[in-house]
């Protein structure tokens, strides 16, 4: 977690000049038109789509050579976005573990929206969901409730686009979000391109909020604002999931972030923390999931006015105050819409189906499986018990992290939080890691083997997203070609980029801050593997009795911010 502070001396600014910025910008952009490219080939478009009738795009969609090309060109794309990605954080020293200069969050700022500009007008990738906004749009429309009916009641809902296994699933969406569907489709008068660019361009609102308001964050609490951005919305799995693929998560989470910065600044003004309270409301009302931030604003929201720890009286006031502003205004818009509050009955029993096999519900729903399989034991009931257990535990750690702790660690117990429900849930998206990376980083990602946490988690799911997602006509039979295809494409990427001095620092330096003590059975001798500032064993002295100190990464390379959980600011 690199220090606000600058080295003595060192003001200039990383200039946009500099051959690694230029580079990644570069690269960046390249990868970016890459993927545009490859998305009219084999991104998801709708039956009433005018592209599928554009001549230079009939041949990619039906030809299999051109399904091979737009397939090796999505998927090449984004790994060269996600070196683009490695290249700016070494370039702004990340790589060397060196404090941030000032003006990187500029940087981080503009490389990001130049990465971004082509996803603007790709065909939807990694995810079809946009479709179902359309459709569910339409039923709102027509005077229907979609959290009774899906829209498979609506004449030739097939022909815009949403996945058949949805079609008689209720909306998992808020009440605000439907007036958002609606809105597009009104104006639009159904015309599906251009309604899937106005679902886009209001994803991309969220986006700008998201932008705004993690390096704020991430400054009030000591944390370097430009870092936690190239964290959390520099990343290739952040640009495609909420540009190019339009998930209404980018609303969700920016509303969210603009709430808690609020509440986090509302000794300011009182008002700041209805503002706080509002906003978070607002974001509850795209999607359901966020409504777990609301007890934890209203504790930021009451440890801002007061001084010292927050007493309970003022607990309980600021949670029946923050329950009550929300409560009235998502009765004020169930009695707008005629949906009353069922609504978030229907929400709080959605996504009961299937589950990830990286969740780590699924893997143990896996494992129990296989072994009842092998003793010929019935073992349909295990996804449901799990289900059921991964939702009581989250509810009671969720309830454990509002009671127990201290006010400084707020934020903490706020992220953890919202971290219980994701990850104790049988389904984890990859655009889940959107919902919790921004507050991750807000709160100090350290240059560890939690920044490779991140980068490793970023690229599996850029590898899972660029072959599972594959929109390959039945007819021509290349489903699993094109899956081999995008798979071995995104092999050779990953192994090219973890061999280029601007990747290698990735898993070749940093695990570690203190060395992992070794000793080999039957012989005195210590050893002690070094893996920070670059992988190598060491024999310790057993006359001496040498014994590595044990320091944080902070401490190795800062020497000014504690670990990561500390919200004390860097002082000026």
């Amino acid at each position: 977690m690199p220090s606000l502070a600058p080295p003595e001396g060192e003001v200039e600014k990383p200039p946009l000049r500099t051959p690694g910025i230029r580079r990644a910008l570069i690269q960046g952009f390249l990868g970016s038109v890459l993927v545009l490219f490859g998305s009219f080939g084999v991104g998801w478009l709708a039956n009433g789509s005018d592209i599928n009738r554009w001549s230079w795009v009939i041949p990619l969609r039906t030809e299999p050579w051109g399904v091979a090309v737009s397939t090796v060109a999505l998927t090449l794309g984004c790994w060269v976005m996600f070196h683009a990605w490695l290249l700016l954080g070494r370039a702004l020293r990340e790589a060397d573990r060196q404090s941030w200069q000032p003006g990187s969050l500029r940087v981080v700022n503009i490389a990001t929206a130049v990465w971004a500009v082509p996803h603007l007008f790709c065909v939807p990738i990694f995810s079809r969901d946009v479709f179902a906004y359309l459709n569910q749009g339409r039923l709102v429309l027509a005077g229907g409730d979609p959290y009774q009916e899906g829209v498979s009641q609506l004449e030739n809902w097939f022909h815009f686009g949403t996945d058949p296994m949805w079609a008689q699933s209720e909306t998992p969406y808020g009440p605000m979000f439907l007036w958002i569907e609606a809105a597009v489709m009104w104006v639009t008068n159904n015309h599906v391109d251009t309604a899937v660019l106005l679902f886009r361009l209001a994803c991309v609102a969220g986006v700008v909020l998201i932008m705004v308001y993690v390096p704020k964050l991430a400054e009030h609490f000591g944390v370097h604002g430009g870092r936690a951005q190239w964290l959390a919305c520099a990343n290739p799995l952040f640009i495609i999931s909420f540009i190019s693929s339009a998930h209404n998560d980018a609303l969700m989470m920016g509303f969210a972030l603009a709430g808690i910065y609020a509440a986090t600044t509302a000794n300011r003004h009182w008002s700041r923390g209805v503002v706080a309270t509002l906003l978070v409301t607002v974001s509850v009302g795209m999607k359901i999931i966020s409504l777990v931030l609301l007890p934890f604003v209203a504790l930021l929201w009451a440890a801002s006015r007061g001084d010292g720890e927050t007493g309970w009286w003022r607990k309980f006031k600021y949670w029946f105050l923050t329950a009550g502003i929300a409560g009235v205004v998502l009765l004020a818009v169930g009695w707008v819409n005629g949906y009353g509050i069922r609504w978030l009955m229907v929400l709080a029993g959605t996504g009961d189906t299937g589950k990830s096999f990286w969740s780590p519900l699924g893997i143990v729903d896996d494992t129990l499986t296989n072994i009842l399989h092998a003793f010929g034991q019935d073992a349909e009931w295990t996804l449901d018990t799990l289900r059921l257990i991964g939702r009581l535990a989250s509810v009671l750690i969720v309830v454990a992290l509002m009671f127990l702790g201290r006010d400084r660690h707020l934020m903490q117990r706020m992220t953890w939080a919202f971290a219980a429900i994701v990850v104790l849930s049988p389904i984890i998206h990859p655009w889940y890691l959107l919902w919790l990376l921004p507050l991750f980083a807000a709160i100090g990602i350290r240059n560890d083997w939690q920044t490779k946490w991140v980068i490793f988690t970023v690229g599996f799911f850029i590898c899972y997203g660029a072959q599972d997602q594959l929109s390959v006509w039945e007819f021509l039979n290349l489903d699993e070609d094109m899956l081999r295809l995008s798979l071995a494409t995104s092999v050779v990427c990953m192994t090219v980029i973890a061999l280029l001095p601007s990747g290698r620092w990735v898993w070749t330096r940093g695990w570690l801050a203190s060395p992992l003590l070794l000793r080999v059975p039957g012989r005195s001798q210590t050893y002690a593997l070094h893996t920070y500032d670059g992988i190598h064993l060491e024999t310790l002295d057993p006359n001496r009795g040498e014994s590595p100190p044990a320091q944080t990464a902070e401490q190795l390379h800062t020497g000014e911010l504690p670990v990561l959980g500390d919200q004390r600011r860097v002082p000026k």
